[in-house]
């Protein structure tokens, strides 16, 4: 295998994380000691799923051992009944809901940041009705507000309280999402949004990592997942050149992240969020064997 600089960073990802792990001193880090065996449990977002209705999107994805559907947020707590139908008498169930608020969390107006977490309490309510893992929140995108990193920062750290106080009454949480800086300014690594969760402290608040996002601002996934540890309850996976179906991409690998979940003793979620270039009834079951044999070598 050629290095390169994640293989280079994978190499030390214990180091790399252990100016993020939490009360250890660096140069003494110690892995979390999972108190389960890690669980590879795929999903799929519904919008990629192929299927004409939600029963046929749940039959092709159970055929092909698929665990979760993750819905998007917006209009959710119409759907729940539809949901709540649909599932029963299967084994698959509801993942993380993908967003679908109206506003912006750390927007500099507060009009505009109260609608957020208005509209952000409506999904969570109905994540719980279904018994998602959790509602995913992206703080702001780029051009989405004028904060600079420390006051948007600060700006966060006050509203997550209550967003997860919310959650915790519905039996969900929220999952921050760090993206890419072509997308967002401000959380772009997993380790800040654990640090951000570590900061707040309360249960109804998470983390996720996206294996797509995390190509471009990660040096090791590994090290990324190892630093989120207890706070990462949700995971997003698609090509890594590409953003298309896992294995559509020439020497598409996950093993180094993969390898930090079971370290982690991960229990939740990996949901494809991806587009395709082929038929989804092909790559998508293509996706999912590269994915389990990953795991298998992590």
């Amino acid at each position: 295998m050629n290095m390169n600089r994640r293989h280079f960073f994978a190499l030390s990802a214990t180091a790399g994380a252990a100016a993020t792990l939490p009360h250890t001193a660096f140069g003494a880090v110690q892995l979390p000691q999972p108190a389960r065996e890690a669980r590879l449990r795929l999903s799929c977002q519904e919008g990629v799923a192929p299927g004409g209705s939600l029963a046929e999107k749940l039959d092709f994805l159970e055929q092909h051992g698929f665990e979760g559907i993750e819905p998007g947020g917006g209009g959710l707590g119409k759907r729940v009944e539809e949901f709540q139908k649909a599932l029963q008498g299967r084994k698959i169930k509801v993942s993380a809901i993908c967003a679908g608020f109206e506003g912006v969390p750390i927007s500099e107006n507060e009009e505009t940041r109260r609608k957020a977490v208005a509209s952000i309490k409506e999904i969570l309510t109905a994540a719980g009705a279904l018994g998602s893992t959790g509602m995913i929140i992206v703080p702001a995108f780029n051009g989405q507000t004028k904060l600079g990193h420390w006051e948007a920062r600060e700006t966060l750290l006050k509203i997550l309280p209550e967003l997860g106080e919310h959650a915790v009454k519905n039996n969900t949480r929220v999952l921050l999402e760090p993206l890419n800086r072509g997308e967002a300014h401000f959380l772009r690594q997993v380790a800040d949004g654990a640090a951000i969760c570590r900061d707040v402290n309360h249960p109804g608040i998470a983390v996720m990592g996206d294996f797509w996002h995390m190509t471009w601002e990660e040096p090791c996934d590994m090290a990324a997942f190892i630093a989120a540890a207890k706070y990462l309850h949700h995971v997003h996976i698609a090509s890594r050149k590409t953003r298309q179906m896992p294995g559509e991409d020439a020497g598409d690998n996950y093993e180094a992240g993969l390898k930090g979940l079971k370290l982690i003793g991960y229990q939740d979620f990996v949901s494809l969020e991806c587009g395709s270039k082929g038929d989804r009834k092909t790559t998508i079951p293509a996706a999912a064997k590269l994915i389990r044999e990953q795991w298998q070598k992590a």
